[in-house]
């Protein structure tokens, strides 16, 4: 019983600090300069013919 006292205490203080760090960095990472360039071109890889 004592780990998962252990493990939820975790969970609620730094496992809920690193997941919002963690969407924040999505969240940049995508709203980046040059990232509607990026995506673009992944949009189409599928459509290239070879």
């Amino acid at each position: 019983m004592e780990t998962y006292t252990a493990m939820r205490h975790f969970a609620d203080s730094w496992g809920l600090l690193a997941m919002t760090v963690f969407f924040l960095g999505v969240v940049l990472f995508v709203f980046r300069p040059g990232a509607k360039k990026a995506a673009r071109q992944a949009a189409i890889i599928p459509l290239k013919e070879d």
